[in-house]
């Protein structure tokens, strides 16, 4: 089971081989086996990518919700015992640098037989992983309200605040409202971004339109490029993250 799951995430035999740590014909044989025993054919081998059949693709939704069960009863078990193992953890790309270190530091001090496994990526992407049990856990930034898949839990854990941001000497008074500023065009992150996705949200309540003129890593801005007169306005966090609740 979990070299069909394998397989169809990574659309790969050999991609699945490696994140199993199996051969290439271990991964083929157990396919194999998997398919003889449910008595169907799973995988559309004319394919490149590999892909699911129709039968295959609902078989792999139940497999994912079968091994999230297994992982749950394994954790269940060592419950009783000091956490130890590979805690898998995804953290959004504009979040990572601020709080990463610290957070890495205090897990190790408090649990010393656990290793913590890092993965970086927008909030839609980190979530989607945890759904493919790929990552046990995320810390990822979305607007108050996001709405998260059947078998995510989530808490909020702390608020960033946010400005619309432009190049020094650019804008004329002190404050705008979207609808005065919107046209002048955005420079964001890739699709993805959970910033960005708020930023179209809050422009679609208001029937405005979102106008990009460039998309650019969050790296570009610590560099100091994101903001030069003739490329647009963009969003940038300010100060620490917040708890909920406090000033």
């Amino acid at each position: 089971m979990d070299a069909f799951v394998a397989v169809i995430r990574c659309q790969s035999t050999n991609l699945a081989a490696e994140a199993l740590q199996l051969t290439q014909p271990a991964i083929t044989r157990r396919v194999q086996n998997f398919e003889e025993d449910l008595g169907a054919t799973l995988l559309d081998r004319n394919t490149k990518p590999l892909k699911p059949t129709p039968m295959g693709l609902r078989v792999y939704e139940q497999c994912k919700a079968i091994l999230r069960e297994i992982d749950s009863l394994r954790e269940l078990v060592a419950n009783d015992g000091a956490p130890s193992g590979t805690l898998r953890l995804g953290v959004p790309q504009t979040l990572g640098d601020v709080v990463l270190l610290d957070a890495l530091a205090q897990i190790r001090e408090a649990y010393p037989q656990l290793r913590t496994q890092v993965s970086s990526g927008w909030g839609s992407s980190l979530i989607a992983r945890m759904e493919n049990a790929e990552l046990d856990a995320a810390a990822a930034l979305f607007p108050p309200g996001k709405i998260f898949p059947e078998g995510i839990a989530s808490r909020s854990i702390a608020r960033m605040s946010l400005k619309v941001v432009a190049a020094k000497g650019s804008v004329t008074k002190r404050s705008y409202k979207l609808k005065d500023c919107y046209t002048r065009g955005w420079v964001l992150n890739p699709d993805g971004c959970g910033f960005r996705a708020g930023l179209q949200r809050a422009l679609s309540e208001q029937g405005l339109s979102l106008s990009i003129n460039l998309e650019t890593p969050s790296e570009s801005w610590k560099a100091g490029r994101r903001c030069r007169p003739a490329t647009g306005i963009n969003l940038a966090t300010y100060g620490p993250p917040r708890r909920p609740g406090r000033s």
